[in-house]
């Protein structure tokens, strides 16, 4: 993080839904969905569909620090999508889809911990969260048509 800028890595299930929820939020710079967390270099969507890789569908959140807090990026993630469900968001199934939080720096790494133990010692969900917390791997931007999909078209959610 350089510059007043940081970068933020969320996957929270098919990543057109969880791009247009962070666009929406103040001080967000920039989105980029790809994928991250797998094996093989530079995978595209029907190499990651297959499950083989181990990348998840991930949205990489550009923000300016001074706008919008990573604490206030983690409540956005925590809202956009059910974290007690293990690999699969809605009708959408595959480690692809499975809720993680992957840290830029030991910083983003403790207040995720503190943000998901909150939440489980709230009882904010009725089921145990499984949202993996893990160093950011290697990212690779998802194909054009991917980037902005529901904006593209005209919608605003693809929240079941």
């Amino acid at each position: 993080m350089a510059n007043g800028s940081g970068v933020a890595f969320f996957g929270a299930g098919c990543f057109w839904g969880v791009e247009a929820a962070f666009r929406k939020v103040e001080g967000v710079t920039a989105t980029t969905v790809g994928y991250q967390g797998g094996h093989k270099i530079n995978p595209s969507y029907q190499d990651v569909c297959t499950g083989t890789t181990d990348h998840a569908e991930v949205v990489a959140v550009n923000f300016d620090p001074a706008r919008v807090t990573y604490e206030e990026l983690l409540s956005v993630f925590w809202q956009c999508h059910n974290p007690t469900t293990l690999n699969r968001q809605g009708p959408d199934v595959g480690t692809q889809y499975r809720s993680v939080i992957y840290y830029a720096d030991n910083a983003q790494k403790e207040a995720a911990e503190r943000s998901k133990q909150a939440l489980t010692d709230a009882k904010a969900f009725r089921d145990p969260i499984v949202t993996a917390i893990e160093p950011a791997a290697d990212f690779y931007p998802a194909e054009d048509y991917h980037q902005q999909y529901l904006e593209k078209r005209g919608l605003a959610t693809c929240h079941i």
